[in-house]
């Protein structure tokens, strides 16, 4: 079992940053993949990005792309996400993930063993 704890979400302007965190514990070591997601009110869960343990390959959802950033400190067992000029249309929750196994279609939620319970990301324009 992971457990996924996230932290880091509130309140921004629109142009603004934050940086959230997702604290992983328990059995670590088995998470091929790490994943962001969001879901805004009345819309389905969406892909963020993903980082691969080995080989640390990034990949992001075209939305995010130039903007957001995904990383994680193995170290620590925590995963980021840097945000960088952001928009009301980034308002969402956002969910940290974590898979077993790698996938190609790594933008599909079911893909994912383990979730968080969400910090909540609001731009205000």
């Amino acid at each position: 079992q992971v457990q996924l704890v996230e932290s880091g979400g509130g309140l921004v302007q629109v142009g603004g940053s934050l940086r959230l965190s997702c604290a992983a514990s328990g059995r670590t070591f088995s998470s091929s993949a790490m994943a962001w997601f969001r879901q805004a009110p009345g819309k389905e869960r969406e892909f963020v990005a993903v980082i691969r343990r080995v080989g640390r390959s990034t990949y992001y959802s075209g939305s995010v792309k130039g903007r957001f950033t995904i990383s994680s400190d193995n170290a620590k067992n925590t995963l980021y996400l840097q945000m960088n000029s952001l928009n009301p249309e980034d308002t969402a929750v956002y969910y940290c993930a974590a898979g077993r196994d790698y996938y190609s279609d790594y933008d599909s939620a079911g893909r994912y063993d383990y979730w968080g319970q969400g910090t909540q990301v609001t731009v205000s324009s």
